[in-house]
């Protein structure tokens, strides 16, 4: 599910080490717990509250029928988007957001 396009896309992250920075990350959140995300700064977002750019993102890739999101906080500024499948415990990565 990885979004290659404007305005969200995984196209920005434009350095090796940075991809490799997030897998690295993205491994560590596989063995948290839930309470544990909520710690970091990690949490759901209501698709009713995202930026209209990502509303109009969602609905281009249509992801429109999900009711949130999940961002996943790697630094103080990046995160990665994500969207539940398949039940509460599989994530399906969309987007990386450098700031």
């Amino acid at each position: 599910m990885l979004d290659k396009a404007d305005p969200f896309g995984w196209h920005k992250c434009d350095s090796h080490e940075t991809y490799l920075e997030i897998l690295t990350k993205k491994g560590q959140f596989e063995g948290m717990t839930w309470s544990e995300h909520g710690k970091n700064g990690s949490h759901s977002v209501a698709v009713e509250n995202l930026c209209n750019e990502a509303k109009d993102r969602l609905q281009a890739l249509n992801l429109d029928d999900f009711e949130q999101l999940f961002s996943f906080r790697l630094t103080g500024t990046q995160r990665i988007w994500c969207v539940r499948h398949g039940g509460e415990s599989v994530m399906r990565v969309l987007w990386w957001d450098p700031e």
